[in-house]
């Protein structure tokens, strides 16, 4: 198979996310696929083997939800991927699709929590405000919640009778439980830069507990919390690690998922004893798991070198897409650099023909709380098999490290993770991993906003950039975006722009735009919210106005395009791109 048809086959190969079924009807799941060409919902009835496709949008679906009775399943109805829209269900047995607050002013998706009693809380995001209604359809929605700070419902208990609330901080939120008319139940604070994140309630019916995400060491650890009582239960773990949970289907263990060094762990912690049993899983990445009624596990797992699978701690493969499989594609090394803030960890894929020093691509991942690990990417694998290096950096402001790697971004936003970014190419080039004259920046979204950086601050570095989805004026974007993610801008920058003006103007691309010397290529979405066009448009004007070479490339989608077919001329246009300069 020739190198284009071998990457093109790992976009078009079906995939799809881990099923997850309804509480209280557990052979009732849902699931995300791309075997239709777009990312789309499914519904798959266990006891029959029957599989259905729920959502048909030309721009695809990204979110959905089941109820704990099975007889429902909600999706949110956006337009051409802006994610701004509002929410609508349908039977799982399939039939009309209908709204289920069409009294409820759309607005920016901002989550759902769903109860056995038919009502779910809905939160959305709005020009200065974060709202949380309760909703039966058929019945008139109530206000539950309202703020001019973030805001967003966590969970709902089974019995619909407590709701939980993330509010503040966008980054480091406080919890509060509430009873349906609005009264506190409890509240939790660990207070400035340590969060308190709800995760969900126990499944059995009438049980207050409630799981949670607590920062109090340095690092997330889950805590389960009976809001009533005030009772606290920290689980600890000696295991280096940030730590994700799930509840088993008795309440009565927890799964807990470990994330360290771009791989995931599985645990089992019985809570009446403290006993934790590791879970054999192969190396690698697990982007998703949780417990099945019985006591297994069911896993979505890959590794750089392997595509995606749903397993289960059983030994089975559960489910799989149906289509032609993916190729494989090569493992990553890991590399540790000392950089001005701390030893960075890095993953470095190489070529697997040809000899170094390699022409290199620097791809630095979104977010920014987010980070590379050992999980499959089509992406990676395309540049491999086009005879390229791929380097990818968990800079500061990564998660995975613990808080304070996470949090050193604060105020010098992207001159911080540039500086990580630059010691790692230094340690690449000295080491005759890459060609100096032949490294390309990289990037989406927060990725993107930090190749645009880099080119400015940074010319003598790169032969090159391409920002997908970038921020390239934090003033504008701060404008246009939606709330939410205005929240999460005052908190990275510590204020609005009329509040520290010159980090928003320290931070922006826009203002070192007149240093930039090497080729761009700038990916855009017409209808992006989180990422909004103007601001791309300002700053594509001043590449023009200096004449620095660049290119654009538009489509007709928000953050990211959820159909196959653009998803693989978007990497086309970027491997052109590469070419020409490498």
């Amino acid at each position: 198979m020739k190198a284009e048809e071998r990457w093109q086959a790992r976009f078009r190969a079906p995939r799809m996310t881990l099923p997850t079924w309804a509480r209280q009807a557990p052979n009732r799941s849902i699931y995300s696929c791309n075997a239709s060409g777009t990312w789309e919902i499914y519904a798959w009835d266990r006891n029959s083997g029957t599989t259905r496709q729920v959502t048909n949008r030309p721009k695809g679906t990204a979110h959905a939800a089941i109820d704990p009775t099975g007889q429902w399943i909600y999706w949110f109805d956006d337009t051409d991927g802006d994610e701004f829209g509002s929410w609508m269900r349908q039977p799982f047995t399939g039939g009309q699709d209908e709204p289920v607050a069409p009294d409820v002013e759309p607005g920016t998706v901002g989550g759902i929590a769903l109860s056995s009693t038919g009502v779910a809380a809905i939160s959305l995001a709005r020009e200065g405000s974060f709202t949380i209604h309760l909703v039966r359809p058929g019945d008139p929605a109530r206000l539950l919640h309202e703020d001019t700070e973030a805001a967003w419902v966590a969970d709902m208990s089974l019995d619909g009778s407590l709701i939980a609330i993330n509010r503040g901080d966008f980054r480091h939120p406080m919890l509060r439980v509430v009873r349906p008319g609005g009264e506190v139940v409890g509240e939790l604070d660990d207070g400035a830069g340590k969060g308190v994140i709800g995760v969900k309630f126990a499944p059995v019916p009438g049980d207050r507990r409630l799981l949670i995400l607590h920062e109090r060491r340095l690092r997330r650890e889950p805590l389960v919390w009976d809001p009533a009582t005030g009772e606290q239960r920290e689980i600890w773990l000696k295991d280096a690690g940030e730590l994700t949970g799930e509840w088993y289907d008795d309440g009565r263990a927890l799964l807990i998922v470990r994330h360290n060094r771009a791989r995931s762990y599985l645990h089992r912690y019985d809570l009446a004893g403290g006993g934790l049993t590791l879970i054999e899983t192969p190396h690698g990445v697990i982007e998703a798991a949780a417990p099945r009624p019985g006591g297994h596990v069911e896993y979505s797992w890959s590794s750089a070198s392997r595509p995606p699978v749903i397993r289960s701690s059983n030994g089975v493969v559960v489910m799989s897409a149906v289509g032609p499989s993916s190729p494989p594609s090569v493992p990553v090394e890991d590399i540790d650099v000392e950089g001005p803030g701390g030893r960075i960890h890095a993953l470095i894929s190489r070529p697997e023909t040809g000899a170094a020093p390699y022409p290199t691509v620097f791809l630095l991942h979104g977010g920014p709380t987010a980070h590379d690990d050992d999980s499959f990417s089509p992406e990676v694998a395309a540049w491999v098999d086009l005879g390229y290096a791929v380097v990818r950096v968990n800079y500061r402001g990564s998660t995975g490290y613990g808080t304070a790697w996470r949090d050193a971004l604060q105020g010098d936003v992207g001159h911080i993770e540039l500086a990580d970014v630059a010691a790692v190419r230094e340690w690449v080039v000295a080491r005759g991993v890459s060609d100096p004259d032949r490294i390309l920046l990289a990037g989406e979204s927060w990725g993107g906003f930090l190749t645009l950086l880099a080119l400015g601050v940074q010319p003598k570095l790169w032969a090159g950039g391409i920002a997908t989805v970038p921020i390239a004026d934090h003033v504008t974007c701060y404008e246009d975006e939606p709330e939410s993610l205005r929240a999460l801008q005052r908190s990275l920058l510590g204020g609005s722009p009329v509040e520290v003006p010159e980090r928003y103007v320290g931070s922006s691309p826009i203002t070192y735009v007149h240093q930039v010397e090497k080729p761009l290529l700038i990916l855009a979405g017409e209808n992006d919210a989180r990422c909004p066009m103007r601001q791309i448009e300002k700053y594509v004007a001043k590449l023009a106005e200096y004449s620095h070479e660049h290119e654009v490339y538009t489509y007709d989608a928000g953050h990211g395009s959820l159909v196959v077919s653009e998803r693989i001329a978007q990497m086309t246009e970027r491997l052109e791109f590469a070419r020409k300069l490498t």
